[in-house]
């Protein structure tokens, strides 16, 4: 009786859903966007385009004239990801971030660091901007393993779909074993989420940020359930990856004291900073063994991203950061001025007006993610993959976004709710 009850609550829990033909028009604006990738780009960038583009259009028919959700969201996932990852995989050469942590890994095995001397730094593609965590996905191919099984593009692409199925897993409104309803829907929004541009492409090509963007909906999910700890051990994965999460600890950490308790925002704040340097030092022991290890770690993690080592980036898309920097070393250090004071700023304001829950903080950083870049002086367009896929988080899981379970609290600066 109680399984029935909680299935018929299940059910009207998820009456939210969007109809197929708004999701059909969805997938007709990831046509026309495939499309246009595949008449204005070229390499990798087109083969993955047009697969993508057969994929999308015969998924917007079959949500618009069809019946069921199956097999239009298995030809989404097929045309998306896992033709053109294949293809790319067996006939393409490897882009450079798949080369970087091939070669990162290597390095680590045989040194137990990811990071070359400054003397065998010798171009752009010498550098390693991720931290040791990201090397685990070169560790199959270093240890061994051929062929497609080990290529870094596939545990990437397996490790990302798995994150996010959790991430919609823990959303949901009632445990997925006793509803099947909740199963349904986060099977619907992993593919969903899976199939668009902003996974898709990226995982197709070997990007490194799908991991670190699965993560991150999943550190908010546990925030959204009031896990905290749990979400900080999370996010010390996604820390240990790439320093681009790191933006994620002050704005969770803030929301956890205003909205819980100091206790918890300690709590929270000490597991991933904590877990980060153990996973770190775990996976890359020798990192900081030496002057020089140190020295490497620098110009790897530091300098190459903000365009201060001899060998640049080629990330040089046409926005503010970039275009100031291209003025010259006094243009260059005024772009990282700005980054500055734009960190100062949003420091301030998520000081003065906290965010007040998870969601809350997803636009926080969202915001962030966003000046940040735009002020970049090695900024590209594919960096904004971050904020659009914390605004398509918040879109998604707002289908099914749970009770409040804990009282919001007025909004006020920090230190008042401290002082309370």
């Amino acid at each position: 009786m109680a399984g029935a009850h909680g299935a018929q609550a299940a059910g009207q829990a998820h009456d939210v859903w969007p109809g197929r033909r708004v999701v059909a028009v969805w997938f007709g604006a990831f046509t026309i966007y495939a499309l246009a990738m595949a008449v204005f780009t070229g390499h990798a960038d087109r083969d993955w385009a047009v697969w993508a583009f057969g994929g999308y259009a015969v998924t917007a028919m079959l949500l618009w004239f069809g019946e069921g959700w199956l097999l239009p969201l298995a030809v989404a996932v097929g045309g998306a990801l896992v033709a053109p990852l294949l293809w790319l995989v067996t006939r393409v050469p490897a882009t450079a971030e798949v080369l970087v942590i091939g070669q990162s890994a290597q390095h680590l095995l045989k040194y137990g660091t990811p990071y070359l001397p400054p003397s065998q730094l010798q171009d752009w593609k010498s550098y390693n901007p991720y931290l040791p965590v990201m090397e685990v996905f070169g560790l199959p191919r270093s240890a061994g393993l051929t062929g497609v099984l080990g290529d870094p593009r596939i545990w990437v692409s397996v490790t990302t779909i798995a994150v996010l199925a959790v991430a919609f897993a823990v959303m949901s409104p009632h445990r997925l074993r006793g509803c099947a309803s909740c199963r349904r829907q986060a099977a619907w929004l992993t593919a969903f989420a899976v199939a668009s541009p902003l996974i898709a492409f990226q995982l197709a090509l070997g990007v490194t940020d799908p991991p670190v963007i699965a993560l991150l909906g999943l550190t908010l999910a546990l925030a959204t359930r009031g896990k905290l700890v749990w979400a900080g051990a999370v996010l010390a994965i996604a820390c240990a990856m790439k320093t681009t999460a790191w933006a994620a600890v002050p704005v969770l950490a803030v929301m956890a004291w205003v909205r819980y308790s100091p206790r918890i925002a300690t709590r929270f704040t000490a597991t991933a900073v904590a877990a980060t340097g153990i996973l770190t030092a775990l996976a890359a022991p020798e990192a900081l063994a030496t002057p020089d290890a140190v020295k490497a770690v620098k110009q790897n993690l530091f300098d190459y991203p903000l365009g201060l080592t001899k060998h640049k980036t080629p990330a040089a898309s046409p926005l503010p950061g970039h275009l100031i920097a291209e003025l010259g070393p006094i243009g260059h250090w005024t772009a990282i001025t700005l980054m500055v004071l734009a960190a100062a700023a949003f420091a301030a304001w998520i000081l003065l007006r906290p965010p007040r829950d998870a969601r809350d903080a997803a636009w926080r950083l969202t915001v962030g993610y966003t000046v940040m870049f735009v002020l970049d002086p090695t900024t590209r367009f594919g960096y904004f993959v971050y904020p659009l896929a914390l605004l398509a988080w918040l879109a998604l899981t707002k289908i099914h976004h749970p009770e409040r379970t804990v009282p919001t609290p007025p909004d006020q600066p920090l230190l008042v709710g401290a002082a309370d």
